[in-house]
């Protein structure tokens, strides 16, 4: 079984064989490697999953339900299925493997390094950030000689000069709650992936991220339907 046709898809080329990007819409993304399916913040909002392939493994970067939606995870889940989560996740779904920041495992084959995804200037009216240090995941999936970085919910922290050779990124981009253009373009220009996508934008104009990095040759940015 295949996305429905409305569904965009990327194939790009690793030392493990092609992998293919296929854009759900808001955080929710299907990569296929090796035949396995991997899915990323499964949510109802995003897309129909009794219409998709079941799961090899499902990785949530947090518990937010715009990201873990359990009945549409029921949909594509098996006996089979990896689930990868933080400790929140933990609480409304069961029998996967907790990563926190800084952990590394290889899941269904795949190396997964889970790294820091939070809030330092955007928060809440009580003064909590939308995203505590800690609470949430971004994860490194590598294929072969293909570092691909998927920064779940979060700003350009610090954390992000520390990433090394990371040839695809996802960064969100959806006010208040992650990114301005501005804090996506400098986190690309901290860590350079070879290939930028904007992701979870909601109605950001994605078109001033692609001017602001218009300088930068080495980082190609490529808009998709991801809103």
């Amino acid at each position: 079984m295949t996305p429905k046709p409305q569904f965009e898809t990327d194939i790009l080329p690793t030392s493990a064989g092609d992998l293919a990007i296929t854009f759900l819409g808001h955080g929710s993304l299907l990569l296929v490697s090796q035949g396995k399916n991997i899915y990323v913040d499964v949510s109802g909002e995003a897309a129909d999953y009794s219409r998709l392939p079941k799961a090899d493994m499902v990785l949530f970067t947090h518990e937010h339900s715009d990201h873990l939606d359990p009945q549409a995870l029921s949909l594509v889940r098996t006996e089979k299925t990896a689930l990868v989560y933080t400790e929140a996740c933990a609480r409304q779904v069961r029998g996967g493997s907790v990563m926190r920041n800084g952990d590394r495992q290889t899941v269904a084959g795949i190396p997964v390094e889970a790294v820091a995804a939070y809030n330092l200037i955007h928060k809440r009216e009580n003064g909590q950030p939308f995203h505590p240090k800690g609470a949430g995941n971004g994860y490194i999936l590598i294929f072969g000689d293909t570092r691909l970085y998927i920064a779940g919910d979060t700003e350009n922290i610090p954390e992000m000069n520390a990433l090394k050779d990371i040839a695809i990124a996802f960064l969100p981009m959806n006010l208040p709650y992650t990114m301005t253009p501005e804090m996506v373009a400098d986190a690309a220009k901290a860590f350079r992936p070879r290939i930028l996508y904007p992701y979870h934008y909601g109605d950001t104009d994605v078109s001033k991220l692609v001017e602001l990095l218009k300088g930068e040759k080495e980082i190609e940015v490529r808009i998709r339907k991801m809103a």
